[in-house]
């Protein structure tokens, strides 16, 4: 057995998640089912995707090709989805995810977020300020308590968001996926999933290299992550590429990550990080570089009352 098929982190309600998943943003059609089978033949259980990304379809057509022939089990794998800001008014919610399940081909997912905290109004071209993310949490709630999904979560929400939800919340918040790498650390973040026990799923884990490929938003100037002097030294010491040792860090951080590659052999080598441990004196030296950089600002949410970022545009 692969090392890593064991290695999950358990969310509050006792659900097992694994630690390494597959990141599915920009990847589509035909990319999309070899990067998939790729990674299900070598080990991820994990396979995060969104209504946004365009790709349930595709990921449904492999999951049940994979689950028919025997080589999986529904159980085995873990499948994240989340719904967009055009449906976070609560009465949008079963039938959004319920649309999600029939382009998944699943009766259930195991985790489903909440994309972002600033709903919009159903075309898209408009806020809709009237919602707020305690409003969208009780339909949330509602889906869990039917068993559409297995456990729920949020993704871009902020430490205030997190605290606001979870006065009025019946069901706890399961899961915050953020961006987080060694550039952007989210410490203060994890503080406030630790007093909840809400587990965290970073995504951009290595700056998302990948990310220039998407024209619609003017990237700027940043600094690369994989080629940050330390993370290049230890990858020497530990005989591990800079991507392996950023990856491994978060791990450590008992934080779960879903590199999205659709390249094979980075898809293998992202999931060669169970094999070895960054000792304490590295890990220091990690979480002590002192450069912070968010990569995605998602300033499509300026203006809105719950834009989650306001406090650093």
């Amino acid at each position: 057995m692969l090392p890593h098929l064991n290695q999950s982190i358990k969310l509050s309600n006792g659900l097992k998640m694994p630690l390494l998943g597959l990141g599915t943003w920009q990847a589509q059609s035909k990319e999309m089912e070899v990067a998939l089978k790729v990674a299900l033949d070598n080990g991820y259980r994990l396979i995060d995707t969104a209504k946004i990304y365009g790709n349930e379809t595709i990921i449904g057509k492999v999951l049940k090709e994979y689950i028919n022939s025997g080589k999986l089990t529904r159980d085995d794998v873990f499948v994240t989805t989340k719904l967009w800001c055009t449906h976070n008014k609560p009465t949008y919610i079963e039938s959004e995810l319920i649309e999600s399940l029939r382009r998944l081909q699943l009766e259930y997912v195991d985790l489903y977020l909440v994309h972002f905290p600033t709903c919009f109004n159903q075309a898209g071209t408009a806020f809709d300020k009237t919602v707020k993310v305690e409003d969208t949490w009780r339909g949330m709630e509602a889906v869990y308590e039917k068993g559409l999904t297995k456990s729920i979560g949020i993704s871009n929400f902020s430490n205030e968001q997190i605290e606001r939800i979870m006065k009025i919340a019946k069901v706890p918040i399961h899961n915050s996926q953020v961006e987080v790498n060694l550039y952007w650390p989210q410490f203060e973040h994890q503080e406030v999933c630790k007093k909840y026990n809400i587990s965290l799923t970073a995504y951009a884990p290595i700056g998302s290299p990948g990310r220039y490929n998407y024209k619609a938003i003017n990237w700027g100037e940043t600094k690369d992550v994989l080629e940050d002097k330390i993370v290049i030294e230890l990858g020497k010491k530990y005989n591990k590429t800079p991507a392996q040792i950023l990856l491994r860090h978060l791990i450590q951080r008992d934080i779960a990550i879903i590199p999205k590659s659709s390249n094979r052999n980075r898809i293998i080598q992202n999931s060669q990080i169970f094999d070895f441990e960054i000792d304490d004196s590295d890990m220091e030296r990690l979480n002590s570089i002192p450069f912070r950089q968010r990569i995605f600002k998602q300033e499509f949410m300026i203006g809105h009352p719950e834009d989650s970022f306001i406090s650093e545009r």
